[in-house]
């Protein structure tokens, strides 16, 4: 078989009003996350797949993110073979976070990289 690249976008090119799906755990989403994303656990992801359904039925491309990458690019390639247009956050929080992207916490504390 053969399969397609993996799409992916740079953590800079994402654009501010683009529609971000973190699927870090609650304890590094709490540390930090982009404001506005919409938070699914990888380990809950199936079961609350209906949020991302309905959250992207406009049909806006879903930046998936992570840590560093690796979970992303799995829930990525699970959009992509649902017919979500998704692309996968090259090097994740850390490098949203070293391109200088702004980050909150919902408590109001300085937010960081998990």
């Amino acid at each position: 078989m053969n399969f397609a690249p993996l799409p992916s976008v740079d953590a800079a090119a994402v654009p501010s009003d683009g529609f971000v799906l973190d699927v870090r755990e609650n304890d590094e989403w709490a540390a930090g996350h982009v404001e506005g994303a919409l938070h699914i656990p990888m380990s809950d992801f199936v079961g609350r797949f209906g949020e991302l359904t309905e959250a992207a039925d406009d049909g806006r491309r879903v930046h998936v993110m992570c840590r560093v990458g690796g979970r992303s690019a799995q829930v990525t390639q699970y959009l992509v073979q649902q017919g979500i247009d998704a692309v996968n956050i090259d090097g994740g929080m850390q490098a949203w976070d070293g391109a200088g992207r702004p980050m909150v916490t919902d408590n109001g504390t300085p937010a960081f990289v998990l």
